[in-house]
């Protein structure tokens, strides 16, 4: 049975519960309210607003030109929609690399001004002292490992060599160990993705990394069939919204250049008696 139905709201504390008695963790993206609305009611564990916002939203062909007070933006919008989820959001590229002033900075503005529950950051041991910069002022803090498309020159599988698949692992210690709550696997073997995910108390949470995770994430817009411009083969879709949609408009222009659109019950009327003063007072 879900556990949706049971509590009210999810936790970093919640998903650490969900990993302990084997329960697996679902979380979706979403980057406004309307969507946000359904994905939550829907019974999602976890809303990621994440970069991927400049892909989808933006048309942009990578995650780099979104900047902070965008993700705030997206955020806001997410946060003010649920009721019940966590909501955990991406810190940009360049609003943390490098420096752990910045990363702290960076985190707290986006819990101040969007009211976010966590904040995600990718990389491993390069970071490991901005997560626990960003600890000390109170705030979650998600890792992401594996394929990391802020930085990374092409979209390829992860860890598929005994030597990366070791730097991989140890990565994800790394991180535990500075204090992160979770860890997002992207495109890595699934084969490591086991050993990784028995290796930390902290649930991970795969997207192209296989079934051994503790949870998985998709971009909404590939589960959902909208973004058509990349099919990642990791995303099972299920819906073609993006044919319904265009289904749907391409009747309501018909319907519009047909005359079919709008009928008497979508339309407002005057009074009769009212419609007769107006009448006689424009003749």
């Amino acid at each position: 049975m879900s556990i949706h139905k049971e509590i009210k709201r999810i936790t970093t504390h919640t998903l650490q519960e969900m990993k302990d008695r084997g329960e697996k963790i679902a979380m979706l993206t979403s980057y406004d309210f309307s969507m946000a609305t359904i994905v939550d009611d829907a019974g999602i564990d976890v809303i990621l607003v994440g970069d991927s916002a400049s892909n989808v939203m933006a048309g942009h062909e990578t995650t780099l030109p979104i900047t902070l007070d965008q993700m705030i933006y997206h955020a806001s919008s997410v946060v003010r929609a649920i009721e019940r989820c966590l909501v955990v959001v991406d810190l940009p590229f360049g609003s943390y690399q490098g420096n752990s002033k910045n990363a702290l900075d960076s985190a707290i503005r986006i819990m101040k001004e969007s009211g976010g529950h966590a904040v995600k950051l990718e990389g491993g041991s390069e970071i490991s002292e901005s997560i626990t910069r960003i600890l000390t002022a109170g705030i979650p803090v998600m890792g992401h490992l594996g394929l990391l498309p802020q930085t990374a020159e092409k979209y390829s599988v992860q860890a598929k060599k005994s030597e990366d698949a070791i730097n991989l692992i140890q990565d994800a210690k790394i991180l535990e160990e500075s204090g992160a709550f979770s860890i997002v696997l992207e495109m890595v073997t699934s084969d490591v993705t086991e050993i990784i995910t028995k290796s930390v108390k902290v649930p991970t949470i795969g997207i192209g990394s296989g079934i051994n995770c503790d949870g998985q994430v998709l971009v909404v817009h590939d589960m959902l069939g909208m973004f058509e411009k990349i099919k990642p083969k990791f995303a099972k879709r299920y819906l073609n919204l993006s044919e319904e949609i265009r289904n749907a408009v391409n009747s309501y222009v018909n319907d519009v250049k047909e005359k079919r659109f709008p009928e008497k019950e979508h339309t407002f009327s005057m009074e009769k008696d009212e419609l007769e003063k107006l009448e006689k007072k424009i003749v």
